[in-house]
C-alpha cells in the first residue's frame, strides 16, 4: 500500500477509535440513570465523547472510499452500495449526535436512545467489516 494508503488507514483507525470509545462510554453513561450531564465525573465527559464521535463521523465515508480505492480499485466499484450505506449511516448518526449536543441537559435516557439509533449501530457493524477487510484482504472475490 502506498504512503497515501497508510495515511488513510491511520486516519480511519483514529476515527474508529473515537466512535467505538464514545459508544462504549455512552453504554456506561446510559446505565447511570442521570437526569443531566452537569456536575462531576462522567457527566462532564459525555459531551467530550459525543463531540469526538461527531468529529470521527464527519468525512468518514470519504476516508473509507479513498482507502478502499487505494487498496483495490475494482473493490471500490464492487462495494459501491455498501460504501453508500456507510455514507448515509455516518451522516444520520452525526446529525443525531449534533442534535443531542444541542440539548442543555444530556440525561441517560437520551443517551440510551442514541445508543439504540439503528444508523449508529449499523455504522459500527459496517466499520467492523471494513476493518476486517483492511486487515485480511487477500485477493479477488465475487
Amino acid at each position: 500500500m502506498s504512503d497515501k494508503g497508510d495515511d488513510l488507514a491511520r486516519d480511519l483507525e483514529q476515527r474508529v477509535e473515537a466512535i467505538e470509545s464514545g459508544y462504549e462510554f455512552m453504554l456506561a453513561y446510559a446505565a447511570q440513570g442521570r437526569e443531566t450531564d452537569r456536575g462531576a465525573g462522567s457527566g462532564r465527559q459525555v459531551r467530550e465523547y459525543l463531540d469526538g464521535m461527531r468529529r470521527g463521523l464527519e468525512g468518514l465515508a470519504d476516508v473509507v472510499r479513498a482507502l478502499v480505492a487505494a487498496r483495490d480499485e475494482e473493490g471500490a466499484s464492487a462495494a459501491a452500495a455498501f460504501l453508500d450505506a456507510i455514507e448515509r449511516d455516518a451522516a444520520v448518526a452525526a446529525a443525531a449526535i449534533r442534535l443531542v449536543l444541542r440539548k442543555e441537559d444530556i440525561g441517560s435516557q437520551l443517551v440510551d436512545n442514541l445508543n439504540a439509533c439503528i444508523h449508529l449501530r449499523a455504522l459500527l457493524t459496517d466499520l467492523f467489516i471494513v476493518d476486517e477487510w483492511r486487515k485480511n484482504r487477500t485477493g479477488r472475490g465475487g
